[in-house]
């Protein structure tokens, strides 16, 4: 990238991340869930996947549960004497923190803020003090170092790591990783000591979830060498955005064509004004160009659970 245009995009990303506000939903106009996930009711013996807003899942992996990039409060972006500055949400959670059951593993993609809030991940930590093993993108864990973590580990592309019987990979996907535009980051090429940005293959008794992260149309997942049962992908914030972000088509072509997955859940959309595509674009955009693929799109909607049972 030249130098122009990477200032440009670093400057419109930071103040977009930050600051962006969405002029025709105003707060009065905040969509409350339309389902509401009852993890009291998962059992050991099956998968249960429970999409909470935007990459937030919570997966009960045959009695493990697994929190994806958990972002449970009102704004996103810099936390500063207790308090949140930043974008809200269109959607409110499916789950509160109050609510959320104490997860066994906290997987994180990659150190935006977005994706690692810090002020739900210390609450999680001081609600469950020294409890939970947390997985990382390359050089992010000094983010979240200082909180009460069991474990906490970073997985580089293509190492692998296990905990609690669960295979956890990390893969390489199409992003930059960068938390303030002036850190180091991979996608300047600072291979060695910049910030990373992960998806995640998670394997347990014959089954493969493959966690997207965050990525733009890449043929990267090309790599992944497991037959995949359940691919969670991101649809949003592709315009202006689409050196970063995969728009649904995007993601159901990489989900089919390069994982072979047999059933879809989406990420990354309805929850925060990010790019300037209608809110409410990217879910119709998906379920109407899934009917055109060989996958079964299983959640299309915040609060909805997918449940597989083990045979």
């Amino acid at each position: 990238m030249k130098r122009k245009d990477f200032i440009r995009t670093s400057i419109f990303s930071l103040l977009g991340f930050i600051f962006f506000r969405n002029e025709v939903y105003s707060k009065s106009e905040d969509e409350s869930i339309n389902f509401k996930p009852n993890p009291s009711l998962w059992k050991d013996d099956e998968i249960n996947i429970a999409w909470i807003g935007h990459s937030t899942v919570l997966i009960n992996f045959f009695g493990v549960k697994i929190l994806t990039d958990p972002v449970l409060y009102e704004r996103i972006g810099l936390y500063f004497l207790g308090i949140t500055w930043g974008p809200s949400r269109f959607t409110h959670p499916a789950l509160n923190i109050d609510e959320m059951p104490e997860p066994d593993i906290i997987l994180l993609s990659h150190a935006h803020m977005d994706h690692m809030d810090y002020q739900t991940l210390l609450d999680i930590t001081t609600k469950f003090p020294n409890k939970i093993d947390c997985l990382t993108a390359f050089n992010t864990m000094d983010v979240i170092a200082d909180l009460k973590w069991k474990s906490l580990q970073e997985v580089d592309w293509n190492e692998e790591i296990m905990i609690r019987d669960i295979r956890f990979k990390a893969y390489e996907v199409q992003h930059f990783g960068w938390r303030y535009p002036w850190e180091r980051d991979r996608s300047k090429g600072f291979f060695e000591d910049g910030r990373s940005y992960n998806a995640y293959l998670i394997s347990y008794k014959g089954k493969n979830i493959l966690f997207g992260g965050d990525t733009a149309m890449t043929d990267k997942f090309k790599d992944v060498d497991e037959q995949i049962d359940i691919a969670i992908m991101p649809i949003g914030a592709y315009r202006p955005w689409r050196k970063n972000h995969c728009n649904p088509e995007e993601a159901l072509i990489m989900a089919t064509e390069h994982l072979k997955a047999k059933y879809f859940i989406p990420i990354h959309t309805k929850t925060f004004k990010q790019g300037t595509e209608p809110i409410t674009e990217p879910l119709s955009w998906l379920k109407e160009s899934s009917k055109n693929y060989s996958i079964n799109l299983v959640i299309d909607d915040i609060g909805q659970t997918f449940t597989i049972k083990e045979t």
